[in-house]
């Protein structure tokens, strides 16, 4: 996708304004930009000429991004945009996408990842500005890629809560999720969070993916109690991406308990109803629970 070109159609006031997207080409707005989450080679060259030509980066942290102009050779200034200033600095940036490329980004990878910003995206939205996304480095999607787990279904959770109460009940509450579970985690928690999702969600299958794109990337499948039992004296060290399976099939439900099922709730509602409510109490295939309704229906004309 071509990024949009700037509008010629515009007034005094557009026109006295001297920006970088004039000399690069681009329309004033908000622009989305991942970066590399630890080799600098995956930097596209369309996400370079973006920052190159920039007006201003809005960046979580701009140490970490001024090194990365420099690998490209660019001086552009910079924001600090973040949880701890973001409702202060908001505004001003969508005030300046009126008139000026204002590119977003993170510390690595892709931009409201378990990152700052959706914020600024709503109301950039609401604003009526042009936002446009440069696709690149996500380490969750990087990890699913390595971990050799079901991927037609998943869901990111980012970090987990810090307080151990907190932490369990978000685990007790994904246990259910029928769909691979995606984490950040920091090296040196990660034994202990492997162990107690080993005793909050069973003995599932599960991955440990560590400093992906680096040099010593590392990716290390296996149990969870046998992953929690590697990593409990030797934390993993660098950025810790933790991928679990799916839970297993559900136990097998024999027609005695379907038919019980059915029978208490076909008493007391229509059939459209009662199935649609089996299915989901006994988690059954829907084919399945009307053919059946329809066979006790008739047996009881």
């Amino acid at each position: 996708m071509n990024l949009p070109e700037s509008n010629n159609d515009v007034s005094n006031d557009d026109e006295s304004a001297s920006t970088a997207a004039e000399a690069v080409g681009y329309a004033p707005g908000l622009y989305i930009v991942a970066t590399p989450i630890g080799n600098l080679g995956d930097l596209s060259p369309r996400a370079a000429a973006m920052l190159a030509g920039a007006d201003v980066i809005a960046a979580e942290d701009t140490r970490v991004t001024s090194r990365l102009l420099a690998h490209i050779g660019a001086k552009v200034p910079m924001l600090p945009y973040h949880d701890h200033n973001a409702d202060a600095v908001r505004p001003r940036l969508i005030a300046r996408m009126a008139n000026e490329v204002v590119v977003l980004v993170s510390d690595a990878g892709t931009p409201l990842i378990s990152d700052p910003g959706y914020k600024l995206v709503r109301d950039a939205r609401a604003a009526g500005v042009t936002i446009v996304t440069i696709p690149g480095p996500c380490a969750a999607v990087a990890a699913l890629t390595l971990a050799g787990l079901p991927t037609d279904r998943f869901l990111f959770t980012g970090f987990l809560p810090a307080k151990a109460g907190a932490r369990a009940a978000a685990i007790t509450e994904l246990g259910a999720v029928r769909a691979t579970l995606v984490f950040y985690e920091s090296g040196g928690r990660t034994g202990a969070t492997l162990a107690e999702m080993a005793k909050l969600l069973g003995n599932r299958p599960a991955a440990v993916a560590r400093e992906i794109s680096k040099r010593f990337e590392e990716t290390v499948d296996g149990s969870l109690e046998s992953l929690a039992a590697r990593y409990a004296d030797t934390p993993p060290r660098g950025e810790v991406v933790i991928v679990v399976g799916p839970p297993g099939e559900a136990a097998a439900v024999d027609d005695a308990t379907l038919d019980a099922a059915l029978a208490r709730a076909m008493a007391v509602q229509p059939m459209k109803p009662a199935v649609a409510e089996v299915v989901e109490l006994l988690g059954l295939p829907r084919n399945r629970v009307y053919a059946r309704a329809l066979e006790l229906r008739d047996a009881s004309n």
